[in-house]
């Protein structure tokens, strides 16, 4: 897909690239979670972009799917800078 596809972790954590690389490579737990996000956010973008057929509720599923993933994510980035939310 050469496409951008938007909500990209590296998109959304520009400044904390340095920290997801981290935990990418020494939390497995967060490597799990971020290729589980990826997964999830380009099926959206393929569903979104018309290239993939899904239902509204399987549509909005994945999108409930891709928040939570993304609020465990900044969770654990924060807490790597020890930011508290």
């Amino acid at each position: 897909m050469s496409q951008h596809t938007p909500n990209e972790l590296t998109e959304i954590f520009k400044r904390e690239r340095d920290a997801l690389t981290r935990l990418k490579t020494k939390n497995r737990h967060f490597a799990r979670l971020a290729d589980t996000y990826h997964e999830v956010n380009r099926e959206v973008h393929r569903i979104e972009a018309g290239n993939e057929f899904a239902s509204d509720e399987r549509t909005e599923e994945l999108k409930k799917k891709r928040l939570a993933l993304l609020d465990e994510i900044t969770a654990m980035v924060h807490a790597q800078h020890g930011v508290t939310a």
